[in-house]
């Protein structure tokens, strides 16, 4: 599964360079990524974490913006979204300006962690974001200590 977030950057969205605010950019992250965590637990998610992120170039105002999140990894209770966000020009082709990794826990009406269905990677690009997500995973619980 992929849900896709898609918003033109307007006036609010933008700092005094007319740049895209990077904390709107991490806003429209969280909830596309919440979105794909909560349609493959089927139920509430809670955010755990986020690896750092990297601007890799400037989103404009009235950019088009096109966030792609899918499930890249998963444990009894938590699971790992990974978010790619794209400047889509009017030609339709994509520039790629950022990439993210988020943890979610799925969650019952208590806030109590619950266990969700494993993924299974398909292709081989899955199957590598799956084993890598192993050493995200690892580094994430060293910083912990």
């Amino acid at each position: 599964m992929r849900t896709t977030h898609v918003q033109i950057v307007m006036a609010s969205h933008v700092n005094g360079a007319k740049r895209l605010f990077g904390g709107k950019l991490m806003e429209w992250i969280d909830v596309t990524a919440a979105v794909e965590a909560r349609r493959h637990a089927c139920r509430d998610v809670t955010l755990a974490a986020v690896d750092p992120l990297e601007f890799i170039a400037p989103v404009k105002m009235n950019d088009t913006v096109v966030l792609e999140a899918e499930v890249t990894w998963t444990g009894n209770t938590s699971l790992e979204v990974r978010v790619d966000t794209f400047v889509e020009l009017l030609d339709l082709s994509r520039k790629h300006v950022n990439r993210a990794y988020l943890v979610f826990v799925a969650v019952d009406e208590d806030n109590k962690p619950q266990p969700v269905k494993p993924y299974e990677p398909v292709t081989a690009l899955e199957h590598k974001e799956y084993d890598n997500a192993f050493l995200r995973r690892a580094f994430r619980l060293r910083l912990r200590k």
